[in-house]
């Protein structure tokens, strides 16, 4: 619940602290922001158009998906990562199941993402998540140097942001997908392919802020029936390239189920102190 983040959080639009009252996010200087009746706070500002955000069928094939267990392994590798830490913040934390699942026993959540949809349920997923809609490529309403450890898997990556909001001996913990994840579904069904080069840009993206400390290499060999294909395939970047009648002819050509691997890179990150 918000209550239980709202110390960690600030203002977006003047870096104050923030005073959960009510129905209501205030800072001293009079900015206001209503919690939805679902239990998040939105602290988007400004014009601009913000980063592509999930779709509500995206969030529902994720939900699902996810929901069914088939990435558990992963999920239990990050709780073991987080073990010790009191205050864990998600970046593009999505409907908030890695974070509820990493939260440690009396720990503070806080889950990040642009996309309404899914911060509506990542609002449910945990009662210590305080849910809060923001763009990861503008400065995060999260205040400096509060946070545990960071997680961020499969999503945007703001260095600066990360580096700030982090503790002195906090951790960032980095989830990609490894150049064999879903295979054989990306040469059968048409899907975008994992960059050969991510290893390298995610070493270059970070490398002058933080110092990577660790790498687990995770696969999970997985039986998924047709509907969980679709679901898979329906919750990623895939889906704002896949026509659906297409996907679900391809999906009626495949063996039922079929089995696939599904490959991440689990990387831990410290701040370079100056």
């Amino acid at each position: 619940m918000l209550a239980d983040v709202i110390d960690h959080l600030i203002c977006p639009v003047c870096r104050e602290r923030l005073t959960l009252a009510g129905g209501t996010v205030r800072c001293e200087r009079g900015h206001n922001f209503d919690v939805a009746r679902q239990g998040y706070v939105s602290m988007l500002t400004g014009s601009a158009v913000p980063g592509t955000a999930d779709t509500p069928a995206m969030v529902a094939a994720r939900a699902d998906f996810l929901a069914a267990g088939h990435y558990a392994p992963l999920a239990d590798r990050l709780a073991r990562l987080c073990a010790d830490a009191a205050v864990v913040a998600d970046a593009g934390a999505g409907t908030g199941y890695y974070l509820a699942h990493a939260l440690p026993e009396r720990a503070a959540g806080i889950a990040l993402d642009v996309s309404r949809h899914a911060i509506k349920r990542a609002a449910r997923a945990h009662p210590r998540i305080g849910a809060v809609v923001a763009d990861v490529w503008r400065p995060l309403p999260v205040r400096d140097a509060s946070v545990d450890v960071l997680l961020n898997v499969f999503a945007p990556r703001n260095p600066a942001e990360f580096a700030r909001v982090l503790r002195p001996e906090g951790t960032l913990v980095v989830v990609t997908p490894a150049a064999g994840h879903l295979r054989p579904l990306v040469e059968r069904l048409g899907l975008l392919s994992v960059d050969e080069d991510k290893e390298r840009r995610l070493e270059a993206a970070l490398g002058d802020l933080f110092t990577r400390t660790g790498r687990d290499d995770v696969e999970i060999t997985l039986a998924l029936p047709h509907p969980a294909v679709e679901a898979v395939v329906g919750m990623g970047p895939s889906a704002w390239h896949t026509d659906p009648g297409t996907l679900a002819d391809r999906v009626r050509a495949l063996p039922d189920p079929v089995r696939v691997t599904a490959s991440f890179q689990i990387t831990t990150w410290t701040r370079q102190l100056s």
